[in-house]
């Protein structure tokens, strides 16, 4: 398998029109994890002023397959995720780092946490995750 580098990584979120509306970022990229980190804008808030949990769980998805990708390659698709969310979500920007748990050859389980940035600089946990990540090539069940 060859090996992916964060540029591969960066230009692979940069093909996800959704990514790209989002305005995500790949943070970080390689041996098991993966980091990504979006701006908190008022656009992508809740009626409460707090970060939809649509967007806490899209970002520990990508992560998770990200960090995947790590171990596993670029051809890979989600097999499913579970979030918990665990406060509410105020902050400048939400950093989402999976790291791989344990890795076969077609299957990763990853866990990723889900922090925000407030003003002052503080790290919150917000939100936990854990997913499965397939290789396409593999089998579907």
């Amino acid at each position: 398998m060859t090996t992916l580098t964060l540029e591969d990584a960066r230009k692979g979120l940069a093909s996800q029109p959704f990514s790209v509306l989002l305005g995500a970022r790949v943070a970080s990229f390689g041996d098991g994890a993966a980091a990504l980190e979006l701006d908190i804008r008022e656009d992508l808030l809740q009626q409460n002023g707090y970060l939809h949990g649509g967007v806490l769980a899209y970002a520990a998805d990508n992560a998770i397959t990200f960090a995947a990708g790590t171990t596993l390659g670029p051809d890979v698709l989600t097999g499913g995720f579970s979030i918990d969310y665990l406060r509410p979500a105020q902050g400048i920007r939400l950093v989402a780092e999976a790291r791989v748990l344990h890795s076969g050859r077609r299957r990763a389980t990853c866990r990723c946490d889900l922090h925000v940035i407030g003003r002052d600089g503080t790290k919150t946990l917000t939100a936990a995750a854990q997913g499965s990540v397939l290789t396409r090539n593999g089998p579907t069940r």
